[in-house]
């Protein structure tokens, strides 16, 4: 894959295939958007070491990178969320048949009810997480002031860390296989404790005395 987004790494391009791959995501989940990330930052970080009298080649630029990846995943999550609230009866008849979908509706409502989305923020980590919150949330009707935030701060926090791995795995065991191997290693490590965190059974709620 380094060889791929090299191709494109001088190029701005690079932005809007990282942005289409992140969107697509919410709705293919088994699209590779962060490996992409990573890889795109991973070159950023070997096209910025400098050697004696030789200047840099283009690289990504870091912050664009960042922004593309993280307004594309807020504009998938609004998509997903659209179309789920306009779903009608198939859609619901299809979130009903599905216990894990069900289940993050009825987490996600209660956690919006009471102001701490952070369960979106852990989903957008997690395997096809995003699909089922955003799904969701658009399938109870909850209001887009309760949801969009906290899908603006997952998307930030999603690009950050995935560029940061990209980058630092890049600058710290250079541009090769073994770096960007250790990045990907790193973005599936957070997925699947994710993962465990959203199949966690909510808190039942504390009698009053």
């Amino acid at each position: 894959m380094l060889e791929s987004v090299g191709a494109l790494t001088g190029s701005p391009w690079i932005y809007a295939v990282v942005a289409l791959s992140v969107v697509l995501d919410v709705f293919v989940p088994l699209l590779p958007s962060g490996v992409l990330v990573i890889t795109a930052a991973t070159a950023a970080a070997a096209g910025s070491t400098t050697v004696a009298g030789q200047v840099p080649r283009n690289v990504p630029d870091l912050l664009f990178l960042t922004l593309s990846a993280a307004t594309a995943s807020v504009l998938g999550d609004l998509v997903a969320y659209r179309l789920a609230w306009r779903g009608g009866e198939r859609l619901d008849r299809a979130i009903a048949r599905s216990r894990r979908l069900t289940s993050a509706q009825e987490r996600l409502g209660s956690a919006l009810a009471r102001g701490g989305g952070v369960l979106v923020v852990i989903a957008r980590f997690a395997p096809a997480g995003r699909s089922v919150v955003s799904l969701g949330a658009g399938a109870a009707h909850r209001k887009a002031k309760e949801f969009l935030p906290w899908s603006a701060l997952a998307g930030v926090a999603w690009a950050v860390y995935s560029v940061g791995l990209g980058y630092f795995g890049g600058q710290w065991l250079g541009a090769s296989w073994l770096g960007t191997a250790v990045s990907v290693f790193a973005l599936f490590g957070a997925g699947t404790l994710a993962a465990f965190l959203m199949r966690r059974p909510a808190p039942s709620p504390t009698p009053a005395s």
